[in-house]
């Protein structure tokens, strides 16, 4: 994701309360993600910290307090279908408002009755999908496909075959049903396909366990950075980066001097380096030294 325009925006960058952050840190785990791994770094990260399983996080049944009964977060969409690839849209951008997503869940639903499935809208944009059969689906999150080719982050044929046909019929179905042409008669997008995210099935132990870590431990993810970044608006980035320094890294780096324990963790696309209040070793003492680390020479490294 790292094109051009955004290692100008890095080069260029003044980040002085990150810097004395790091220089402040010891360095701690290092996260070397695959690149077609379906989870990106921040979320692992968020999953570490509250207990899930990292490499598959179930977010639907853990913010729906849902144990023995598999879910997933559902997100309608619009697919652009192109020469070579099929481009996920910015869910954001389709307008979804509550009168159309209980138009569309009473269009789908029987579809996906079929398979054992049932949907529940928690809000237009995004809804819960639960049934069986997704106790052992893989799926990645949306942050992998937004404006990107969805072709390469499909659940293969072979574990979500059921999954590849709901995809198909859905398409078909509101190809052909009046629900897109009254979306077109108030200018709106059509919605013609669905991404399957978070999934999971969580037992009891494992829903009190992620609600005791999140209870003793405040995780706060800068999703301003995250947004601009998936939607490569790299002047928004860099404003975003520079209201991080001045309020909550500002902020951290104050906690930390009056005596608090933190952990900082920066992701990439890829990978994830964090750093915490841990004693350094002579060792990192020494480097530090002789060789600060800033963030300047470390971004490359994500």
């Amino acid at each position: 994701m790292q094109d051009a325009s955004c290692q100008h925006v890095l080069q260029n960058l003044s980040l002085p309360h990150l810097d004395q952050l790091l220089q402040t840190l010891s360095p701690a785990q290092t996260d070397e993600g695959q690149q077609d791994h379906p989870i990106p770094p921040h979320e692992r990260a968020v999953a570490a910290a509250w207990g899930l399983n990292p490499l598959q996080p179930a977010w639907a049944a853990l913010a729906q307090g849902m144990t023995d009964t598999a879910c997933a977060w559902f997100t309608p969409c619009h697919w652009t279908a192109g020469p070579d690839q099929v481009r996920m849209d910015d869910p954001a951008a389709l307008q979804l408002d509550m009168d159309d997503a209980q138009a569309l869940h009473a269009l789908l639903q029987p579809w996906f009755a079929e398979d054992g499935l049932t949907l529940e809208i928690v809000h237009p944009h995004l809804w819960c999908v639960s049934g069986t059969a997704l106790a052992q689906l893989q799926t990645a999150s949306v942050d992998r496909v937004l404006l990107r080719d969805v072709t390469p982050w499909m659940p293969s044929a072979q574990t979500a075959r059921s999954l590849h046909r709901l995809h198909s019929e859905v398409q078909m179905l509101l190809y052909t049903d009046r629900f897109n042409e009254h979306r077109a008669e108030r200018g709106l997008q059509p919605i013609n396909a669905f991404w399957l995210h978070g999934a999971g099935l969580l037992d009891p132990a494992a829903l009190a366990h992620a609600h005791q870590c999140q209870s003793h431990m405040q995780v706060q993810l800068w999703d301003e950075l995250r947004q601009t970044a998936l939607r490569q608006d790299w002047p928004a980035w860099k404003q975003a980066w520079l209201a991080a320094d001045a309020g909550p890294v500002a902020a951290l780096v104050q906690h930390i001097a009056q005596g608090g324990k933190a952990t900082l963790t920066l992701c990439g696309e890829h990978h994830a380096r964090s750093f915490d209040t841990a004693p350094r070793s002579l060792r990192d003492k020494i480097k530090n030294i002789f060789s600060p680390q800033r963030f300047a020479g470390l971004h490359q490294a994500l």
